[in-house]
């Protein structure tokens, strides 16, 4: 051998020890990854043959990719309104690519899980820097170990959604900001752009990311690039930080442009600023209740996740990021950690946060899995003033422990996981194959579940819920009624955006009426991840619609009606809502007194009636109010301000009654008001005119 090629030979052997050095330190969390999953994939495989979603929602994501690939995006389907009922804008888009290549129909789960999981070694690795200043390398390893023994992000992962990449993204981004804080010469123009497209990603990904670019332009804000400082003679340090804020921000900026509102379906839907029936700082302060004593705690819906009674110890943990940041100096880590671990308070501002195993929350795991890190730290800090040797192996153990606790439940989540996959493929993915045989090329089907029916059926679809056609959000909000009664006035105005067919949940519809000739049901009792056991597919019924429009009290001339629970009439008439509460609303079908059928949707449980109307001053004009009672009461009905009638009205059928207007009280916005002396009533319509 040559000396030149001996000393090549002896100058590579510190360069291959280093690779294997670095090989052997990724090793067990690439292993540990690779296992988890594969237990999850092939239980999904065993139990249903190939790839499927534990969430129906996984497949409005695949659906908009779809969108993407094939040149119409932002369209649930092609030559359909702009929708956003994915939520993220960013995992469609990640997904596109694939779609395109081929990965299509059930396939699209293999690019799902492949990103997912490689988000959930990600976010291991992350939790481990993220804690290693804070608490010290053994209690870093153990958070890393928590990660991928959390039921919660496994579920996540091997959902199909985007749980787990979008938790990666803002522990990732979150990083990445205590360096900038911690380390002066990551302060470049290079890495100024990185953590600004990192604060452009996570709001991209799930609006809740915005928390995240705010965070970082906070560091920026006090830990300023040197070479911001001044810029022809300004101070530039403040702009580079409100760059944050119009990252976090964009995706609004981009709503509003694309839709006209800021806000999307999804938020209109599942938000409590905007629902009629909540008030928000009670509602919310209620959510956040239920999060920290029963989710935190492992009680109901988290049993399957979370260890009993651990709500006070995570806790704990959220004071000892605090304590091991005042012990180390890093305040601003301390503080993010912390803000990431809080975010998950964010989702008590939806309705409720409880669907899908409770996805919403579990982005933010793993700032509470810092937390008992931190916890286990100081736990051998505390054991270290009896035995100073005992401090490291102290922290090992217990977040072993910490680990241990969510990894003996991993075989029930991963078989929940293939269950739920089951029960899907089962029930939403073989109805849309199921439509897409036996339904005619130009069926519009209603559906409340819109992502595997779509997606598989390959028809337009008409979401009831209002995620993928944004027309119906408000509607769904109000209720069963005001769904009917928005029925009946596309029927007038666009009947061809009406489904010909439905494919529903009858309970969730709630509006029996419309659903005609049941077609085929697909019947899943095993399953908890489902609306509901039952989902039928029929023909959509309107005969009927309109046919509440008319009193049957005899009105020679009508001046002006109330349609109950119609949301614009309402406006029109300034109806208040006075106290209505969710689920407060009846589509019903009835008879007049000649026996015609007659369809009106109203409110329920109501102990008043208050609006304005507009009346003539001249001649004989009457109100015609039709009601139901479940017990007998009397109804009190001013004008103006002035009784004029007190009218009884016993249990039964619904009924109309008649009440004088007298002259003295007409006007411009006539005042009426209709209270209950006694057990509450129901009100489906008002009419004036001339008897």
């Amino acid at each position: 051998m040559s000396a030149a090629k001996a000393a090549s030979t002896t100058g590579d052997r510190p360069q291959t020890a280093a690779r294997l050095r670095r090989a052997a330190r990724w090793a067990p969390l690439v292993l540990a990854t690779t296992l988890l999953a594969s237990r999850a994939v092939g239980g999904v495989l065993r139990k249903l043959g190939h790839p499927g979603a534990a969430l129906d929602d996984a497949y409005i994501h695949f659906q908009y990719a779809r969108a993407f690939a094939e040149g119409h995006p932002l369209r649930f389907q092609a030559g359909e309104p702009i929708s956003t009922g994915a939520t993220s804008f960013l995992w469609p888009i990640l997904l596109a690519p694939f779609y395109a290549l081929g990965f299509r129909g059930e396939s699209i789960m293999w690019p799902a899980w492949l990103l997912a999981f490689l988000a959930l070694g990600g976010l291991a690795h992350e939790a481990y820097a993220l804690a290693k200043p804070l608490a010290g390398r053994a209690a870093a390893v153990g958070a890393g170990a928590m990660v991928l023994a959390f039921g919660g992000l496994a579920w996540g992962a091997a959902s199909g959604m985007e749980v787990v990449p979008f938790a990666w993204l803002i522990a990732f981004a979150t990083r990445r900001a205590c360096e900038w804080s911690e380390h002066p010469e990551t302060r470049t123009r290079r890495g100024l752009f990185v953590l600004i497209a990192l604060a452009l990603l996570c709001p991209l990904m799930r609006p809740e990311g915005a928390i995240t670019s705010i965070a970082l332009g906070f560091v920026v804000a006090i830990h300023p690039r040197p070479g911001a400082l001044v810029v022809k003679g300004r101070d530039a340090s403040r702009a580079e930080a409100f760059a944050f804020v119009l990252a976090a921000v964009f995706p609004s900026l981009l709503l509003l442009l694309l839709t006209g509102s800021a806000r999307s379906s999804t938020a209109q839907v599942k938000l409590l600023p905007g629902n009629p029936y909540y008030a928000l700082p009670d509602a919310a302060l209620a959510n956040a209740k239920v999060l920290v004593t029963t989710i935190l705690d492992g009680e109901v819906w988290s049993a399957e996740f979370l260890p009993q009674g651990g709500a006070p110890i995570a806790c704990l943990g959220i004071g000892a990021i605090a304590w091991c940041g005042a012990a180390t100096k890093r305040h601003v880590r301390a503080a993010l950690v912390i803000v990431l671990a809080l975010s998950m308070f964010v989702p008590c501002l939806y309705v409720t946060f409880l669907w899908n195993r409770l996805r919403y929350l579990w982005p933010f795991a793993s700032g509470w899995i810092i937390g008992l890190a931190c916890l286990a730290d100081r736990a051998g800090l505390l054991v270290s003033l009896v035995d100073r040797r005992a401090r490291g192996a102290t922290a090992a153990l217990l977040a072993g422990v910490f680990a241990g606790m969510f990894a003996v439940r991993l075989d029930w989540v991963l078989e929940d996981v293939a269950q739920s996959s089951s029960g899907i493929d089962r029930q939403q993915v073989a109805l849309g194959h199921w439509a897409k045989e036996h339904l005619p090329a130009g069926a519009r089907i209603g559906v409340n579940d819109t992502g595997a029916i779509a997606y598989f059926g390959e028809k337009k679809t008409f979401d009831v819920v209002g995620l993928t056609t944004p027309t119906e959000g408000r509607y769904w909000v109000a209720g069963a009624a005001s769904r009917l009664e928005h029925y009946e006035r596309l029927l007038v105005s666009s009947p061809s955006s009406l489904p010909t067919h439905f494919i529903v949940y009858p309970e969730w519809m709630a509006l029996e009426p419309v659903l005609g000739r049941a077609l085929h049901e697909a019947v899943v009792t095993d399953s908890t991840i489902l609306g509901g056991q039952t989902m039928r597919a029929s023909e959509a019924r309107w005969d009927h619609l309109g046919t509440g429009e008319r009193p049957w009290t005899t009105l020679s001339t009508i001046h002006d009606e109330l349609d109950v629970a119609d949301l614009e009439s309402e406006a029109a008439h300034g109806y208040e809502l006075l106290g209505a509460r969710e689920g407060e609303q009846a589509a019903h079908e009835g008879n007049a007194p000649d026996g015609a059928i007659v369809l009106d949707g109203g409110r329920t449980n109501r102990s008043t009636d208050r609006f304005f109307v507009k009346l003539p001053a001249e001649g004989a004009l009457v109100g015609v109010a039709r009601v139901e009672a479940s017990a007998k009461t009397a109804l009190r009905v001013s004008v103006g301000g002035k009784p004029v009638a007190r009218i009884d009205v016993l249990d039964g059928p619904w009924v109309e009654v008649t009440f004088a207007i007298p002259p003295d009280a007409r006007g411009e916005r006539t005042e009426i008001e209709v209270s209950a002396d006694g057990p509450r009533f129901a009100s489906f319509h008002y009419w004036f005119g001339a008897p």
